[in-house]
């Protein structure tokens, strides 16, 4: 089959691998329909995720039809029409009783991100994202095989294209949670750092959740012009206004600050070029700016929700403010299958529109061209899909 490979920094490579195969009696082999290039991948694309080996295949954005099915499969059955949540679950751990999907206890054999480690167990697998995460091959593909399929897959009804359910596998839950996370209800005010698919995302979903106020902040204006139009979102770029948190707080009733602010960019924000320098000798695994913005921008008592993928420590960590202004924080990777369902029905509803920010579809054989627009926001790019 052809599938996307991951060669080295930069170089990814539309290539023949073999076919993959059920190994687990609880595995799905999927036809892949549509799959998509998510702002995390990138941080694979441009070397910053240790543990990835030439000829991984990438992917966690993905969606399909059930080619075959192990003998314990019973959520779904050939035929079936599914979308994949990026993170592989069993549905029978400590953890998955809680509903933390994402802190699965036996799906990883990879030794996780935890700098101290301990004896903790590693987070779960995820498709296609480093040996840290399982090295489980991803959605790239024409086909993959799915484990752990009585708990990932969600069927979706015909009627609806892959682009209108397409985001249910990642970007529209991760949202979803970092506006829940942010305690974002009717008559609140969040602010949002970084407006690409996750953070566009959130600005949907908050306006949804009843948000008064929505801030947004990036560099790009086009998909700052994006937020307002579609969500009334309030943009500021922050390479025109010389202290986007002050002018945010000027906008704030009382100048208190927002209820909320949601770090949709992570540990590759652009800062200042000690933090840039740092990063490049691997001195320093994140760049804390974005985080600093939003402790700086958000009211006491207020909440700081981290969907942005963090690694190691920041430069930076104000946690003297944090902890004078009694800030909360909440973060991690998505408990994508909690959601999936709520969402699904919000969209059949017409009340979600996720497809709403693709702005290009392409071949799978043209991924590696993907990558490469994704990574420099060439042509207005936003969100890319694409079809095997």
């Amino acid at each position: 089959m052809k599938a996307l490979t991951y060669q080295g920094k930069r170089d990814v490579r539309v290539e023949d691998v073999p076919d993959p195969a059920l190994l687990e009696p609880d595995d799905i082999l999927l036809r892949v329909t549509s799959t998509a290039i998510c702002g995390s991948d990138l941080h694979l694309f441009r070397g910053k995720v240790p543990a990835m080996e030439p000829g991984d295949i990438l992917g966690h954005e993905f969606m399909g039809v059930v080619e075959d099915a192990g003998p314990e499969v019973t959520r779904v059955k050939k035929g079936d029409r599914v979308v994949i949540p990026f993170v592989i679950a069993c549905g029978e751990c400590f953890f998955c009783h809680l509903g933390l999907h994402a802190s699965c206890e036996n799906t990883n054999d990879g030794r996780g991100a935890i700098v101290q480690k301990k004896q903790i167990p590693p987070g779960a697998a995820l498709f296609g994202y480093s040996h840290l995460y399982g090295g489980v091959p991803g959605g790239q593909a024409e086909y993959v095989r799915v484990p752990k399929a009585n708990v990932g897959p969600l069927k979706v009804p015909h009627d609806l294209a892959d682009e209108k359910v397409l985001f249910l596998s990642d970007i529209l839950p991760t949202g979803y949670q970092a506006v829940v996370n942010a305690g974002v209800s009717e008559g609140s005010s969040v602010v949002i750092y970084g407006a690409g698919p996750v953070g566009l995302m959130a600005a949907a979903c908050a306006r949804l959740l009843g948000a008064d106020q929505i801030f947004i902040v990036d560099r790009h204006d086009y998909r700052l012009a994006f937020a307002e139009k579609l969500y009334g979102a309030i943009p500021f770029n922050f390479e025109s206004v010389d202290d986007v948190a002050e002018a945010i707080i000027e906008r704030t009733e009382g100048r208190r600050g927002v209820d909320a602010a949601i770090d949709a960019v992570g540990f590759e924000a652009k800062g200042s070029k000690t933090e840039s320098f740092l990063q490049t000798l691997r001195v320093e695994p994140s760049v804390g700016k974005a985080l600093r913005d939003c402790i700086a921008t958000v009211r006491r008592g207020g909440t700081v929700s981290i969907p942005g993928v963090y690694a190691g420590f920041v430069h930076a960590f104000l946690i003297g403010d944090a902890f004078d202004k009694a800030l909360t924080f909440k973060m991690g990777q998505t408990h994508v299958q909690g959601f999936m369902p709520e969402l699904l029905a919000l969209i059949e509803a017409g009340e979600l529109a996720p497809d709403e920010i693709i702005t290009h579809r392409m071949k799978l054989a043209d991924a590696a061209e993907g990558y490469a627009m994704f990574d420099v926001q060439s042509d207005e790019c936003r969100k890319i899909v694409l079809t095997p």
